[in-house]
């Protein structure tokens, strides 16, 4: 495989993806490993190809189907509060779209669960995997609000739309003490929320304001 796919030339050069490092630090991201996995991570090849000059900039792009690959920053920080409860060896990801925080997670746990809708978006992700010889991923194509239930208990599990309330069937698939990050409100207001399970039900902390695409059903 070409190192150019990793490394390209401009846009996709080390000083800018420097540049993207040094902001998400700014910003307040302090996993170092997040960091690491997120530098060596290339942005540009989850994106089309008209808008790879913009892959490392700290914006959402659209990805097509009304979907968007996430800002490296929410990518960054949802990894982030959903690692701070400790290693995890399975986690489930609601919402492959490109597959760019399917390959950061990947880096990171020892098997990523991706469940997505729309079945082009998966393919093309799948793709990607392949090039970047990422083989511990295991992509689904169904409805991401039932989760993957016939696999679970998971460690963690990071939902990339905005369901409005917490999905208890969700919940159900964490181990106790897992935690699940995810936005749930409806399209002008949601806020980031990290749920951890217990014995008896889950907790809640609410975090910060975010926008994401709505969690929708059925698939496509």
């Amino acid at each position: 495989m070409s190192s150019s796919v990793h490394r390209g030339i401009g846009m996709t050069s080390q000083r800018t993806r420097e540049r993207l490092i040094q902001r998400l630090r700014d910003e307040g991201i302090q996993n170092q490993t997040v960091l690491e996995v997120m530098r060596n991570t290339p942005r540009h090849i989850f994106v089309d190809e008209a808008l790879a000059s913009r892959a490392y900039e700290d914006t959402a792009l659209p990805i097509g189907q009304g979907q968007t690959i996430s800002q490296p920053f929410i990518v960054a920080r949802m990894t982030e509060l959903l690692l701070e409860a400790g290693p995890m060896e399975t986690v489930l990801e609601v919402g492959t779209g490109s597959g760019y925080q399917t390959a950061i997670l990947s880096k990171l746990v020892k098997r990523v669960y991706s469940v997505e809708r729309i079945q082009s978006l998966q393919l093309l992700a799948r793709k990607r995997f392949q090039e970047l010889q990422l083989r511990n991923i295991r992509l689904h194509h169904r409805d991401g609000g039932m989760g993957l239930p016939e696999y679970a208990p998971f460690d963690g599990i990071l939902v990339t739309a905005a369901p409005e309330g917490i999905p208890r069937s969700l919940v159900d698939q964490l181990k106790v003490g897992g935690c699940m990050v995810l936005p749930i409100g409806n399209r002008s207001e949601q806020v980031l929320v990290r749920v951890t399970r217990t014995k008896s039900g889950y907790q809640k902390e609410l975090l910060e304001q975010v926008i994401f695409v709505p969690l929708l059903g059925g698939t496509l």
